[in-house]
C-alpha cells in the first residue's frame, strides 16, 4: 500500500476514481507476493504492480470495469512460462487478484483514509477484506490495530471476531492470509511501518552494516557519543547520524515493531543504557555484537536490574548467523542475514 498510497491520495483529492487492485492469492513463482497492489485511475494511470508486468494491461481493463460500475470484482490470472521469463522469472504461477473502486462505500472510504493516516504515522496496521460469501456482500472492510478494531466492520459479528484473531495471528510475523469462515472468504493483511535499523556503536562493521540494510529497504540510523567514530565522512550513507548517549537518541526515535536494534560498540557504557530502552520496547529485533563472556556480562547486569528471563531472551547475542567470517564486511552480512531470517519469522541456531 506504501508504494500506492501517494498516488491514490492525489487521484481522489483530485476527483478522480481511483481502483485498487490487491493480490490475495498465489499459486506457484507468481511474480509478486501477497498483499501486493496496483492502483488504477479513471484516467488510465497505474501505481505498483501486482505481477511485475505480465498481466497489468489486463487488471486495467478490469479496473475500469469495475470502476464503472462500482462493483468490486475477484479475478484470477495465470501468468505462462513465457510471460514470466519476460519479467525475468523461471517459470510462471497464477494469482488472483481482488479489484475493488476506493469509494465503493462511506465506510470503505474511512477505512481506507484510517489506514493511510496509520502508514504515515508508522503504526502497525492490519485490515480485513470480505471477498465473497453467501450473500454477496463483498467488499466490507475492518481495519484493526494490535489492540483491537479502529474502523469497519465485516457485516456479522462473528466475521469481525475471526478476522481479528486472524489479525493478531499475523501481527507476530507482518504476513497476509486468505481463509473462509462460514463460507466467507476473507482476505487480512498486516500493514507494517517502515523497517528501520538504529545502530549503536560507529565501528567498523556499521559501515557495510548501512549499506547492506538500504540496499534491501531500511531506514538507517547510527547512534554513539564518540564523535571521533560516528563522524559525517564515514557514514555519510547513513540516514541519519547522531552523537549523543542512547537513552538521549532514543528520546528523539520512536522504536515500534518494525525496529532492529543492533548494538556493536562492544562498549557496557554504552551497550547497557541501550538495551535497558530495547528490552522494554516493541523492538522486532536486538542483536548485540561480542562474545559468550562479554554477553554474560551484559545478562547478569540486566538480571541485577531486574529484567526478566523472557526479556533478556530477546536478545540475539552473539549477533549474526554463523557463517565463519571475521572482516567486518563479513560480519555485516551475518547480521543482515540474522535480521532477515527474523524479519521472515525464523529465530534459532542457523
Amino acid at each position: 500500500m506504501r508504494e500506492v498510497l501517494q498516488d491514490v491520495e492525489r487521484w481522489h483529492v483530485g476527483g478522480t476514481p481511483v481502483a485498487i487492485a490487491t493480490v490475495v492469492e498465489v499459486w506457484g513463482s507468481a511474480p509478486r507476493p501477497l498483499g501486493a497492489k496496483m492502483a488504477i485511475s479513471g484516467e488510465g494511470a497505474i501505481a505498483g504492480s501486482v505481477s511485475g508486468g505480465c498481466v497489468e494491461g489486463a487488471v486495467v481493463e478490469e479496473a475500469q470495469a469495475v470502476l464503472a460500475s462500482g462493483v468490486a470484482k475477484l479475478v484470477s490470472f495465470g501468468v505462462s512460462d513465457e510471460e514470466a521469463w519476460a519479467v525475468g522469472l523461471s517459470c510462471g504461477g497464477k494469482i488472483d487478484v481482488y479489484v475493488e473502486p476506493l469509494a465503493a462505500s462511506s465506510a470503505n472510504l474511512e477505512c481506507f483514509e484510517l489506514l493511510a493516516k496509520n502508514l504515515r504515522e508508522e503504526q502497525l496496521v492490519a485490515q480485513a477484506t470480505v471477498l465473497a460469501n453467501a450473500v454477496d456482500s463483498h467488499g466490507a472492510r475492518l481495519v484493526l490495530s494490535p489492540a483491537g478494531r479502529l474502523a469497519g466492520g465485516l457485516c456479522s459479528e462473528q466475521l469481525d471476531q475471526a478476522a481479528t484473531a486472524k489479525a493478531r495471528e499475523l501481527f507476530a510475523t507482518f504476513r497476509a492470509e486468505r481463509f473462509t469462515v462460514d463460507g466467507a472468504e476473507l482476505f487480512v493483511e498486516v500493514l507494517p511501518p517502515r523497517p528501520q535499523l538504529i545502530i549503536i556503536g560507529a565501528v567498523h562493521t556499521a559501515i557495510p552494516l548501512v549499506t547492506f540494510a538500504k540496499a534491501i529497504g531500511f531506514h538507517t540510523v547510527v547512534v554513539d557519543p564518540r564523535t571521533a567514530f560516528a563522524t559525517p565522512d564515514r557514514f555519510d550513507h547513513a540516514d541519519r547520524l547522531i552523537n549523543t548517549w542512547p537513552a538521549e537518541a532514543f528520546a528523539e526515535l520512536t522504536l515500534n515493531e518494525a525496529t532492529y536494534i543492533a548494538l556493536l560498540s562492544h562498549d557496557l557504557k554504552i551497550d547497557l543504557p541501550a538495551l535497558r530502552l530495547a528490552l522494554v520496547s516493541p523492538a522486532r529485533y536486538i542483536g548485540a555484537l561480542g562474545s559468550k563472556k562479554t554477553h554474560a556480562k551484559r545478562v547478569a547486569a540486566l538480571a541485577e536490574e531486574g529484567f526478566s528471563s523472557e526479556q533478556i531472551g530477546r536478545i540475539h547475542a552473539p549477533i549474526g548467523i554463523k557463517l565463519g567470517g571475521r572482516s567486518p564486511e563479513e560480519i555485516a552480512v551475518s547480521i543482515i542475514a540474522e535480521m532477515v531470517a527474523v524479519a521472515h519469522g525464523r529465530r534459532g541456531s542457523f
